[in-house]
């Protein structure tokens, strides 16, 4: 339900409740929109002051499109009590607007422990303090406390522009970025009520399958252009013995990977079809392997997001992607995804096979990529990797390079 807040001094703002929210967190959530210290804020309803914090909104009588009246104790305010911590920020942007005390922070930070429902809240609007939570006491009050401070310095600027000559620049200047701050307030309000699922994690993609007979769970990536093997799965899988290390090098993309070598030609087994395929072999891949590119056209793959499988178009196979609690927890892992799946990584291995590719055949690639060659046609404008490309695949001849370069560059799309 949403209840609105208003103050004598025109303070007016919502907040979107369940209505079993005990006082004492509904407090806390003025105290975040308002700067105002939850020992400091007296709430009343109907004319009459709301004084248990313990008890939940409904059995005030508060219901939605409600009002509720704001003030802030101006003398004698009472100390705080003990059971009611203060305030935690719950959300990325807005936080508490002053520094808590030690004790405090240690009796929210077990406070949002015992509740899971605050606990998930907080997770999705503040991820920092959810982290720090999770870090340990000292963690979360060094974080609780930074927030705090970034409340209290926004409070400050506000209370500037108050008083600042409106045709000062310094002045307009902060006008404009506290209207960009609230545009975006605006706007993650809007996607958490039109769009939640937008802040949870999407599950990858992954599918059963066989390497040599040993179950393997190969993650399915259209973005990248080769398909990858770590090692240690190449171990299991009792395939090392056919890995060509002619073919090492150093994959630079997001990170850095040694790639140990290649395996040509190996059988992978999906259902009950088998599909021939090559490896190229990093040395620390977190996921065990990666279908790329390569072998999705090569077989004529489809992703199926509607019926959730994956469709081979060469024999008409389909095998169903794994459900999240399916996926090992160090594969589900954002960074990991993020590292491998990268078309940085993917260029970077194939440009190391290039040149593996070259080494293999008894040549270097340097031989035909060579520096000076290389400047001369990425001063014409071609990018570098294209030109590396092209003088490698015609052994160093220039003049076939730029012709293949401008071939490409004046291709008129279909």
């Amino acid at each position: 339900m949403h209840v609105t807040v208003t103050s004598m001094d025109d303070l007016i703002f919502t907040l979107e409740v369940a209505p079993d929210m005990a006082l004492e967190d509904f407090r806390a959530l003025c105290e975040v929109e308002s700067g105002i210290q939850s020992n400091q804020i007296t709430l009343g309803f109907n004319g009459s002051p709301l004084t248990d914090d313990k008890k939940p909104l409904k059995d005030y009588g508060i219901k939605d499109g409600e009002v509720v009246l704001l003030q802030k104790k101006t003398s004698g305010a009472a100390p705080s009590n003990p059971s009611t911590p203060s305030i935690p920020s719950f959300g990325s942007i807005q936080v508490p607007g002053s520094r808590p005390a030690p004790e405090n922070a240690a009796q929210l930070r077990e406070q949002i422990m015992a509740d899971p429902q605050m606990m998930a809240q907080l997770r999705h609007l503040n991820p920092p303090l959810a982290e720090a939570l999770m870090k340990g006491p000292e963690e979360f009050q060094q974080v609780f406390n930074q927030q705090k401070n970034e409340r209290q310095q926004q409070a400050e600027m506000r209370r500037r522009m108050e008083t600042a000559d409106p045709f000062d620049m310094e002045a307009q200047r902060m006008i404009a970025q506290e209207i960009e701050r609230q545009n975006i307030d605006s706007n993650m309000e809007a996607a958490m009520e039109y769009h939640p699922e937008s802040f949870g994690q999407v599950t990858m993609l992954y599918i059963e399958c066989k390497v040599n007979g040993h179950p393997v769970k190969a993650f399915v990536d259209s973005g990248a252009q080769s398909t990858i093997m770590s090692n240690a799965c190449a171990e299991r899988c009792n395939i090392t013995r056919l890995i060509d290390k002619r073919w090492a090098g150093i994959a630079m993309g997001v990170g850095t990977q040694r790639i140990i070598g290649r395996v040509h030609l190996c059988q992978i087994q999906i259902e009950k079809d088998f599909f021939p395929t090559s490896f190229t072999i990093l040395q620390d891949q977190p996921m065990d392997m990666l279908l790329g590119l390569d072998m999705l056209k090569r077989h004529l793959c489809s992703i199926d997001l509607r019926n959730n499988r994956l469709v081979i178009g060469t024999t008409g196979t389909e095998t169903r992607f794994l459900n999240e609690n399916e996926i090992p927890k160090k594969f589900d892992n954002p960074d990991h995804v993020a590292a491998s799946d990268d078309n940085a990584l993917a260029q970077a291995v194939n440009q190391s096979l290039r040149e593996a590719t070259a080494a293999a055949s008894g040549t270097s690639a340097s031989t035909f990529a060579d520096r000076e060659s290389v400047s001369a046609l990425v001063s014409m404008g071609f990018r570098e990797d294209d030109v590396v490309s092209e003088l490698i695949r015609c052994k160093g001849n220039k003049d076939e390079a730029v012709a293949a370069l401008l071939a490409k560059s004046i291709q008129v799309p279909k």
